[in-house]
């Protein structure tokens, strides 16, 4: 990579690089010399635009997490529309994608990683899964407002239920992620009993 290379560049091919680890040899594969050598550029090049690695670790999360405001703008979008159950089939799906589902398990396993976050953003310290407990958390709340859902609703169970439940499907991606039916099961069943009571 050349030395004179614009700054906002060499971080986006740092951050993709380590974005393609991360998916294929996951956490325990990303260290500062694989992300060089994916990035074919110097090793310097790492430590010139960031402090250290876990400088590095908090920055690729911060922008990976804030790809997610697309789909969590997406399912604020779908208030009212089509049913409850399949926009949040929908959005969880997205949501959990490949990437955010690696970033989890790096966070988890690196402790400055996770201070550096919680000092970075709010609900850093768990940043993805609080991202998706938010987009969900405030898309129910606007359907229950909306009278789609049962107006006594507990938004924060039902939001744990979600997050948690899909995190749980989407963890495991071998041989490879939920089906669509599998994700409308885990949502239908958590709503279940504050659509049934649903104003008619």
């Amino acid at each position: 990579m050349p030395t004179g290379v614009h700054l906002r560049d060499a971080r986006q091919q740092l951050f993709d690089a380590a974005e393609r680890i991360l998916l294929r040899d996951g956490p325990n594969g990303l260290t500062s010399r694989a992300v060089t050598d994916e990035a074919a550029c110097a090793k310097g090049v790492l430590h010139r635009h960031f402090a250290d690695f876990d400088a590095f670790l908090t920055e690729l999360v911060i922008d990976r997490a804030a790809q997610l405001e697309a789909h969590a703008r997406a399912l604020r979008d779908s208030v009212g529309t089509g049913t409850v159950a399949d926009n949040l089939t929908t959005a969880l799906t997205s949501l959990f994608g490949p990437v955010p589902v690696a970033i989890i398990p790096l966070i988890t396993f690196r402790d400055e990683l996770r201070a550096r976050l919680r000092q970075a953003m709010p609900g850093g310290g768990i940043a993805i899964l609080s991202q998706v407990a938010a987009a969900v958390s405030a898309y129910l709340t606007e359907e229950r407002a909306a009278g789609r859902i049962a107006a006594d609703a507990d938004i924060d169970s039902l939001t744990l239920s979600l997050v948690g439940g899909g995190h749980l499907l989407f963890a495991d991606r071998d041989p490879g992620p939920p089906t669509t039916e599998t994700v409308h099961q885990l949502v239908t069943t958590a709503l279940a009993d504050v659509l049934h009571r649903r104003p008619r």
